[in-house]
């Protein structure tokens, strides 16, 4: 009796420190706030429950304005994911097929005329990225699709290999305006933010007024805004609350059949019998039986995360305009080891 007393009371005090090893999300985000290496915005679902929804620091450090759950970041490649999607409910409406050449519906270099949509949003396509480009202030889509002309040939044929391309995701936001007859913006607002609610989600314009907008940083918290007017790779400001809508509703299935949903989420398939881990605007892993979808992004003084587990209804969702102090892959770890 007293061996089984013994065992029964090791067995509690085992599985008591083993939980006790695990932090609240809410406090590991406050941990990075302390040491300096967060200001910003975040929120975290652990199967299917919010677990964590706050805002920390200043959107405006010169005038000492707060980031509130209703200030918008810039998201740079996270705005990937509204163009695949804007991409996907084309599809379901007849306007194209994924199979379509590029160049069916805008002009592109002799050596660019045969990639494809699929192919522009699996980053298999060969195009070259602008990256050399994003130092232009007021950048545009169309300064990208020149630069391409100024190029001689792809990077490399089509479909056998992966190489992240910001220009695809512009050509795929050109042909996204000339099959709708919309803007960009006007199309991604009216098709995507209007019925989710996203009020505080905003296509980027030299126009455009964000009302609670955060300012960008760097490390040692001096200015470093966005600057340039791309759309389709990045352009886009939101919230986590906001982003967390659109986590819903590719769940729910709300905006793009489970047919295409299941597309989105499925990596693209080299000719060289290679699996890429990349899908339509997500990075696709298997971690521990679970499939998650992932997507980074930054430029100048902002950085951002969106981690979704597909299966259990979990997500991380993280915002900051002071990108260079957050250490976004150790962030990312230490909160999934305290929600899964």
């Amino acid at each position: 009796m007293k061996t089984l007393i013994w065992n029964t009371f090791i067995g509690i005090s085992l599985i008591l420190s083993l939980t006790s090893c695990k932090q609240h999300p809410q406090d590991v985000v406050n941990e990075y706030y302390k040491k300096g290496e967060f200001n910003g915005s975040v929120l975290i679902v652990k199967d299917g429950r919010m677990v964590c929804d706050t805002a920390l620091g200043f959107r405006n450090i010169e005038k000492r304005l707060r980031s509130d759950k209703n200030t918008s970041f810039y998201i740079a490649s996270l705005s990937k994911a509204f163009t695949a999607a804007a991409i996907m409910i084309s599809e379901q409406k007849g306007l194209l097929k994924l199979d379509d050449k590029a160049s069916q519906f805008i002009e592109l270099p002799e050596y660019a005329e045969n990639i494809t949509i699929r192919q522009l949003l699996h980053h298999t396509s060969g195009i070259s990225d602008y990256e050399n480009l994003f130092s232009k202030k007021g950048l545009t889509n169309k300064e990208v699709i020149d630069w391409l002309f100024s190029l001689k040939n792809l990077d490399f044929t089509p479909d056998s290999k992966f190489k992240y391309s910001n220009s695809g995701y512009i050509i795929l936001s050109q042909i996204i305006e000339k099959v709708s007859g919309k803007s960009y913006g006007t199309l991604i607002n009216e098709q995507i933010m209007i019925p989710l609610k996203m009020n505080n989600t905003y296509v980027y314009e030299s126009s455009t007024v964000i009302p609670n907008k955060a300012s960008g940083y760097n490390q040692q918290k001096k200015p470093d805004d966005y600057s340039i007017l791309t759309t389709g790779d990045g352009g886009i400001y939101s919230t986590p609350e906001d982003l967390y809508k659109f986590d819903q509703a590719l769940r729910n299935y709300t905006l793009i059949s489970k047919e295409n949903t299941d597309l989105m989420y499925t990596p693209a398939k080299l000719t060289g019998g290679q699996i890429s881990n990349y899908g339509f605007a997500w990075f696709i892993e298997d971690e521990k039986g679970r499939k998650t979808a992932m997507h980074t992004g930054g430029l100048n003084g902002f950085k951002a995360l969106f981690w979704r587990d597909l299966e259990h209804n979990s997500c991380i969702i993280a915002l900051t305009n002071q990108g260079e102090a957050f250490p976004l892959g150790n962030f990312l770890n230490d909160i999934k080891k305290n929600i899964q």
